[in-house]
């Protein structure tokens, strides 16, 4: 397998890891990060739309802590993983099935795989989505840990009932490929100040994130696509239909939390058999990026929780 770059000058990731590319079975080239060592087992970090692997060298060094190796995906679309012509303009996914083929070509890499021990799943955001999608599709994690699912998306007002109708007109008109219409350009990070920010509240976890986009702007991404739009709401859908699994499962809510949705996750918390909702008093979306208060509070959770359950 080609080895990959890790960029290590703007992620503080702990030493020790070393990026690989890897093909799945539709030929897509995906890239993730492995940090091996550890008597726990691996832990598996799904990162959120937009993002890179080099935004979780902070929370690779915790799980490392906590005697894991740790693995962290770059999803297709995004990161140094391959990507609609090569753009950072529009974030795109053909099918939202295509985010379990970038798991599974991960999982089954060689040194991945040689790893021993249970998998615990560490999820954010829309690495929620596609890691709820892997707990109800398979037996590989033993255990889940989510912070800010992506298990709905926050849509004020009429949005919530035009975005069904805008992602499946748009696609009918041949526009899935297409960035949706209205959206702001350019990267979040480097378009927003810091005043008001729908993120953290942490100044110094903000200016890490942007960094990154602003020394390595092929690790930004903008809009999503109309077909991500689609795919994304068919997956709200899907996880209304089903039962919840049985596998032990620590979920995290920010109070101050206005990307995803608080109602959806709060709801399915709820039709677990086996799962707990901590909500992180004042917390954004990025609880594991807030401050330092609100990052103990989220750790503490986590390790009474792996505690119990291994």
């Amino acid at each position: 397998m080609e080895n990959a770059p890790l960029y290590e000058d703007v992620a503080e990731a702990p030493i020790g890891g070393r990026a690989f590319y890897v093909r799945t079975a539709d030929g897509t080239r995906i890239r993730f990060a492995l940090w091996g060592g550890g008597s726990k087992g691996l832990a598996v970090v799904m990162p959120g739309r937009t993002e890179c692997l080099e935004k979780y060298g902070h929370v690779a060094g915790k799980l490392l802590e906590r005697g894991f190796a740790v693995a962290v995906i770059d999803w297709r679309g995004q990161g140094l993983s391959d990507r609609l012509n090569n753009s950072t303009t529009v974030g795109h996914v053909d099918d939202f099935g295509d985010y379990q083929a970038d798991l599974k070509a991960v999982l089954t890499h060689p040194e991945v795989a040689a790893i021993n021990g249970p998998r615990t799943l560490f999820a954010h955001s829309m690495g929620g989505g596609i890691g709820l999608r892997a707990l109800l599709t398979s037996n590989t994690f033993s255990a889940a840990v989510f912070s800010a699912p992506m298990w709905g998306l926050n849509l004020p007002g009429p949005n919530k009932f035009l975005a069904p109708i805008l992602a499946n007109v748009g696609t009918a008109l041949g526009l899935g490929k297409k960035t949706l219409i209205g959206q702001p350009k350019g990267f979040y990070l480097t378009r927003e100040p810091f005043e008001g920010n729908n993120l953290t509240h942490d100044r110094a976890h903000w200016d890490y994130m942007r960094e990154q986009v602003v020394k390595y702007p092929a690790l930004g991404l903008g809009t999503p696509s109309f077909k991500w739009l689609k795919g994304a709401l068919g997956e709200f859908k899907y996880f209304d239909s089903v039962e919840m699994p049985n596998t032990p499962t620590l979920m995290f809510v920010g109070g101050d939390e206005s990307v995803v949705s608080p109602p959806a996750i709060r709801r399915h918390s709820q039709r677990f058999t086996n799962g707990k909702l901590v909500e992180i008093d004042g917390a954004r979306h990025e609880i594991w990026m807030e401050t330092p208060e609100r990052q103990a509070q989220s750790w503490a959770a986590i390790d009474v929780f792996l505690k119990a359950t291994f």
